[in-house]
């Protein structure tokens, strides 16, 4: 395929602008056109369409390939239904709904149209979580006995204050939703479903922001044997703390940690030498507040690479489903 892959942005909040800014440095992507209810486009940067509506958009009739849908948590599953339906293919942002039921119905609908579904899980691309995986698949650790995820992170009354959805229930999810889902993944994408879940859910001091915990601890045992437990909060002072998981294996352990999962801190590892891995990402800087790695490149790349016929997609719609899944058994644990 000669031609560039099209892109159009739906949401044009933070990751909105992240995904724009990765796909105008692609040489073999293009940015045909942006929708937000409220825009304010730098039209020098930019100089494509704009429209407030996904309905504006489809009417208009513009040739394109991909929508990118960044807008609240809420309104995913069913843009991304309408993208689908109208012949584009879609990129998800986490998490990728707020259901396993409308996620289905995104993936049966993506499957009646023959389009695909790319859902964003960044942090995968991560060295040392790339790392961490190949260690996992490798079995080098032996049998797992024990996994702990730590998220601990700053979200303070003006985060929630900046939006109208972030918070509410219906609209947001939860905090494992929107701060940690990425976590989650990882968590999946290592060791596969958890059972046996408990845990408890606590809201320390956002009882004027949200509708749910800022904090909550976990326990459940993993699919392939072994124990785990996520630690999570928001209700850190001033700046986010840690997240990091740590692992305890027959033949060894090892911890990554940092604030932002990016830094390898122990590896102890029968009869291994740790390798020298990539300079990790920095975190996306929103300026009040950080998120996870900035690694949307890879995922325009993957998504380029697909298109072209020139690989697989590496987050499916099937892994989006089965951690927003995940998600709901941890919350009917905490909340039952």
């Amino acid at each position: 395929m000669n031609t560039k892959i099209k892109f159009a942005i739906l949401g044009f909040g933070h990751i909105g602008k992240r995904h724009a800014d990765m796909i105008l440095r692609h040489a073999e992507a293009a940015l045909v056109a942006i929708v937000d209810t409220h825009l304010n486009i730098d039209s020098n940067t930019y100089q494509v369409p704009t429209f407030n509506t996904l309905d504006e958009l489809i009417n208009a009739n513009i040739p394109i390939d991909i929508v990118c849908i960044a807008t609240p948590n809420y309104l995913h599953c069913q843009q991304a239904i309408q993208a689908l339906q109208n012949n584009w293919h879609v990129v998800i942002e986490k998490p990728m709904g707020l259901s396993s039921q409308e996620c289905q119905q995104v993936i049966d609908t993506a499957t009646a149209n023959n389009k695909k579904v790319f859902c964003v899980m960044q942090n995968r691309y991560s060295p040392p979580s790339a790392w961490l995986k190949e260690v996992i698949n490798q079995n080098l650790l032996g049998d797992i006995y024990h996994v702990q995820i730590n998220c601990y992170w700053n979200r303070d009354e003006k985060y929630y204050a900046q939006s109208n959805w972030k918070g509410k229930k219906e609209l947001d999810g939860g905090t494992l939703f929107t701060q940690f889902s990425h976590f989650v993944d990882t968590m999946y994408w290592l060791f596969g479903e958890i059972k046996n879940i408990t845990g408890k859910q606590y809201n320390f001091n956002h009882q004027n922001s949200i509708e749910f915990e800022d904090s909550g601890f976990i326990q459940f045992e993993i699919s392939n044997g072994g124990t785990g437990s996520i630690n999570y909060s928001t209700s850190v002072f001033n700046k986010n703390l840690e997240s990091s998981i740590t692992i305890i294996g027959q033949n060894g352990s090892v911890k990554i940690g940092g604030q932002y999962m990016d830094e390898v801190l122990v590896c102890n590892i029968k009869d291994y030498q740790m390798p020298q891995l990539p300079k990790t990402n920095p975190a996306n800087d929103y300026g009040s507040y950080k998120g996870s790695a900035a690694n949307h490149e890879y995922v325009i790349q993957n998504v380029i690479e697909v298109l072209q016929g020139k690989a697989n997609i590496k987050t499916t719609a099937t892994e989006g489903l089965k951690v927003v899944e995940t998600i709901e058994h941890i919350y009917k644990a905490l909340y039952n």
